[in-house]
């Protein structure tokens, strides 16, 4: 017999494997979507996918108890992070950190 604590382990470990497929066919959406030839169909497409997906998984971990539903949703927003810093374009980190400046703050020249 299973406890709490080891369910909410696992619906910990579900959402964040809902967050991965989530967020990282986001990312896979964008990079297969813009270039192409339909872009609109690829972006609706993965959104229903993506949703529905994520919608009956949430549904299928939390079996109607909140402590459930509420571990999925930590590991999926952990999951979200985990996806962004993976992501993220390795020249980004090293433009915003020492330089002081916002993003259109153009130099002032005398």
């Amino acid at each position: 017999m299973t406890t709490m604590t080891e369910w909410s382990v696992l619906a910990l470990f579900a959402g964040g494997l809902l967050g991965a497929l989530f967020f990282g066919g986001l990312w896979w959406t964008v990079r297969k979507g813009l270039p192409s030839g339909r872009p609109a169909l690829w972006f609706f497409g993965s959104s229903l996918v993506r949703s529905g997906v994520t919608l009956v998984g949430f549904c299928f971990v939390s079996a109607g108890h909140w402590e459930r539903l509420l571990a999925c949703l930590l590991g999926f927003v952990v999951a979200s992070l985990v996806v962004i810093h993976l992501t993220r374009p390795r020249g980004e980190d090293s433009g915003r950190r020492g330089s002081g400046r916002e993003v259109g703050d153009a130099p002032h020249s005398r």
